[in-house]
């Protein structure tokens, strides 16, 4: 009968060999392992933080354009029916992006929480390796709502309300609803004058 050879690679090496399987500090390549999926957590939150960046800046140019735009149009037409033609046209569109902007907003601070639970575990397990690092540490150090916020620094006093009006979500929705609010208006201001305007032909 013909004795096969070992294949390469599936001996575990030494080191992982005399590691002890229940504690996962015993391989001297953990701190290096963690440190390097710590610094993979920073730097995809940095990618978060960029698009939110650069999806309100798109949003708040779409606004300035369309003020711009209907600033012009109302002096060409003396905000005659063209201009509430026009306005009807181009607020939905800014509207629209404001809307699909506030939802990337709110998507990517959910990403965020992951990746800062994600740190959170890691630091735990930097206190595990070292306990006397525990009064060097300022953020969290547990996955739990409560080390999220001490990593994200909310459990400073203060209304949660206007915390959350300056964060980046809730400016962007105070514009989408000024931009409802004006659609709102402009279209029942059309709305009405439409539905006069039988009655002064008819009265003439």
């Amino acid at each position: 009968m013909q004795e096969h050879q070992p294949v390469p690679g599936t001996a575990a090496p030494p080191a992982a060999a005399a590691a002890d399987p229940v504690d996962p500090f015993a391989d001297p390549r953990s701190l290096q392992i963690l440190s390097t999926e710590h610094w993979s957590l920073l730097a995809t939150r940095s990618l978060s933080w960029n698009e939110s960046y650069s999806r309100a800046g798109l949003f708040l140019s779409v606004v300035s354009a369309t003020a711009v735009a209907l600033a012009l149009v109302g002096q060409a037409s003396e905000f005659g029916q063209q201009f509430v033609a026009f306005a009807l046209v181009m607020l939905p569109v800014a509207l629209f992006v404001g809307l699909a902007t506030f939802t990337r907003l709110d998507e990517v601070n959910g990403e965020d929480a992951v990746w800062v639970a994600g740190m959170n575990r890691i630091r735990h397990a930097y206190m595990e390796i070292g306990p006397g690092l525990r009064p060097y540490f300022i953020t969290g150090t547990t996955d739990d709502p409560r080390g999220l916020e001490q990593t994200f620094g909310i459990h400073r006093p203060g209304s949660a309300m206007a915390h959350w009006l300056v964060t980046m979500p809730g400016m962007v929705a105070v514009i989408d609803g000024v931009l409802a609010g004006l659609i709102a208006g402009l279209a029942m201001n059309e709305m009405t004058r439409m539905a006069m305007e039988p009655s002064i032909v008819v009265g003439a």
